[in-house]
């Protein structure tokens, strides 16, 4: 197996912020909202540099929404930035009247979403905003896995021209993407070939994929590991050729298993490949205070889990 191992820890939010920072030098067009939360979502270096093309709109999710769609009908390229849960549940009516039914070019910047939001509670631990996002006509779905990615998936929302949820989190997490590595929006990276099953991950549990691999891997179990940053629109070529190739497949995702990158999987398969497939995903429940290692353990979404998944699909086929 192709070996990954990471320099340092560092938070997908950052990833996102410095982005935004080369954004701000390089296109004029790009402006910049908030809800309250310009340091969670690291945009202060932006606001420094650009005030004229940043706006705090307080806690006013929905507004912010509104406001942006506006300045993409002047021609700006707005990111609005606030938690996941305040990006999808408080303010889907505006997003889908506004942004996804306008076809507006709004970038809806979602930071802290899912269980590694950690001790702040079921009520910020957003499991459910894939879902809600996957299914507006035109948006466009970008769960990166790590810094880099993150910072590459930003540039690339810029340059789209069209709605775009990026997705990312709060805590620190390995970082073992190339940061040179072009990001295309729908384009799935295979991170390492096998025969035996397919590990497809998103998000923080891509880096929890590679970790279960190296297990299965020391048990001659072959495996492929595919990144699926872009849950819509999905790269279905490349989950038939593999799953094709190995014959069953595991999804493992920070997300609630209704509504998320597992159940896009399913119903690919269901069409065109009727294969065994397990999921790895939080199993219909909200989440609940504790660290990101507890809750992630708890509920059943780290390495070991892909594992007994993957185990177990395997006796499947």
């Amino acid at each position: 197996m192709k070996k990954y191992t990471f320099t340092e820890m560092k938070d997908t939010r950052s990833g996102f912020g410095d982005a935004l920072t080369e954004l701000g030098k390089t296109n004029p067009n790009v402006v910049a909202l908030t809800a309250d939360l310009t340091g969670s979502l690291k945009m202060n270096d932006f606001a420094k540099n650009h005030p004229e093309r940043f706006f705090q709109v307080g806690i006013a999710e929905a507004n912010m929404m509104g406001m942006a769609a506006g300045m993409a009908i002047a021609g700006k390229i707005p990111f609005t930035g606030t938690f996941a849960n305040f990006s999808s549940a408080r303010v889907f009516d505006q997003v889908r009247q506004s942004i996804a039914y306008s076809e507006k070019n709004v970038k809806i910047a979602a930071s802290h979403a899912g269980l590694t939001v950690g001790e702040d509670g079921a009520t910020h631990q957003t499991l459910e905003d894939i879902g809600m996002m996957k299914m507006l006509p035109g948006m466009v779905v970008i769960n990166p896995c790590d810094y880099n990615q993150t910072k590459q998936a930003t540039l690339a929302a810029a340059a789209y021209i069209g709605p775009v949820y990026l997705r990312f989190g709060r805590p620190k997490v390995p970082v073992f993407m190339p940061l040179d590595q072009k990001f295309e929006i729908g384009k799935a990276i295979v991170l390492n070939e096998g025969n035996d099953v397919t590990l497809i991950a998103t998000g923080h549990l891509v880096w929890e994929a590679i970790q279960a691999a190296e297990i299965l891997e020391a048990k001659g179990i072959s495996v492929e590991v595919i990144n699926i940053h872009t849950i819509k629109p999905l790269d279905e070529t490349a989950i038939l050729k593999s799953v094709r190739k190995t014959g069953c497949v595991v999804t493992a995702e920070e997300h609630n298993i209704m509504g998320g990158l597992g159940e896009s999987v399913a119903r690919v398969l269901s069409q065109y490949l009727p294969l065994p497939q397990e999921f790895v995903a939080v199993q219909d429940q909200f989440g609940q205070s504790g660290t990101p290692e507890e809750l992630m353990s708890q509920y059943g979404l780290d390495a070991a889990h892909i594992v007994l998944a993957a185990e177990k699909v395997i006796s499947r086929k």
